[in-house]
């Protein structure tokens, strides 16, 4: 995949493209503030931007709210993984509105392990989510619920939150130590509640996963 990086840190923006280059991926354009960003992904149109919060030039939420753009603009919303060290719901919110998918939230402290990281990144390249139970539980607090969402039983709601984080249904199997046929059985009972009709599953993940949090616009 192509990938654009906006990072200020210099230390970290050269490590994230050695990372990801090591992986097999290009990184198309590795900047330092967020004008360039939005200059570089109009540019190169990468499969996703791994965006800093925290960038000049005004050294606060800069970040975020080009990634919000990019978001928003015309066409198809441009995949983007925020990195911050906080929770902003009212950006996150923004960011995660629709039901198109290809959009991530992590936290930078909560990144351990480098695997899944790559993962997440290539995850909301492919038109998944990656968000971090912090981002998934601060929107909860903040946002109204949608209709079908109070049917939901409490496992299906911890199913949600794992598919909020983009697990598979085998690893969500094996985070809640049940089958991979319970957790298929909970996911179809999702669907249905949510009023989900098929569409192709991927896409189902993801609108059950907005709608839950109650960003989207359905």
């Amino acid at each position: 995949m192509e990938v654009v990086i906006a990072e200020d840190s210099t230390l970290l923006r050269e490590g994230l493209t050695r990372l990801l280059t090591d992986r097999g991926h290009e990184v198309v354009a590795a900047v330092g503030d967020a004008p360039a960003l939005l200059d570089a992904v109009a540019h190169h149109r990468p499969d996703v931007a791994v965006v800093d919060v925290r960038m000049p030039p005004g050294n606060t939420d800069d970040g975020l709210r080009a990634a919000v753009e990019l978001r928003s603009g015309d066409g198809d919303p441009q995949p983007v993984l925020v990195l911050s060290q906080y929770v902003e719901e009212r950006y996150a919110t923004e960011l995660l509105a629709g039901d198109t998918g290809g959009f991530g939230y992590l936290l930078k402290d909560r990144v351990a392990d480098v695997s899944e990281f790559v993962a997440a990144i290539e995850r909301v390249a492919a038109g998944g989510t990656a968000l971090d139970p912090e981002v998934v539980s601060q929107i909860l607090a903040r946002n109204r619920r949608r209709p079908g969402v109070d049917e939901l039983t409490d496992r299906e709601r911890e199913v949600l939150a794992a598919m909020a984080e983009g697990l598979t249904n085998p690893a969500i199997a094996d985070r809640l130590v049940v089958s991979l046929g319970a957790v298929e059985k909970h996911v179809a009972n999702i669907f249905t509640k949510l009023g989900l009709a098929p569409d192709g599953d991927s896409h189902r993940r993801v609108r059950a996963v907005v709608t839950w949090l109650g960003v989207g616009d359905s």
